[in-house]
């Protein structure tokens, strides 16, 4: 893939989100910043309420069982999501971007797909 092609699947796939704006800049770069996880958790408290804190942590809960095969009602039970929901992370998980994909597999406690079909349990 050259890096023409690239540019032109993120315009594609993340066309409703401007990220050349001030504020989604500015979002990124804060983000960016970010430290420790304590700076993370001081941080994202004063962004968002704690509902909102919840959501996102479901979605990247959701998102993690989708990567391992989990079936769509099991993780719409475990995870209290839509359908809806579940099969937009699925989509997202699975789309070319691959932001939950970078992110799963640099956060602790991850498996890999790979590793769970050789027998390894889904909990900790």
């Amino acid at each position: 893939m050259n890096k023409n092609t690239k540019i032109s699947t993120v315009r594609e796939i993340g066309r409703q989100v401007d990220w050349n704006t001030r504020q989604n800049k500015r979002l990124v770069e804060a983000v960016l910043a970010l430290r420790t996880k304590d700076e993370a958790e001081r941080f994202l408290r004063d962004l968002m309420t704690e509902s909102e804190i919840k959501e996102f942590a479901d979605r990247l809960e959701a998102a993690s069982l989708l990567y391992r095969d989990v079936q769509y009602n099991a993780i719409e039970e475990k995870v209290m999501l839509s359908s809806a929901t579940v099969a937009r992370i699925a989509k997202w998980l699975n789309g070319p971007l691959g932001g939950y994909r970078l992110i799963l597999s640099r956060i602790s406690n991850y498996h890999s797909p790979s590793k769970l079909r050789k027998g390894l349990s889904l909990s900790p």
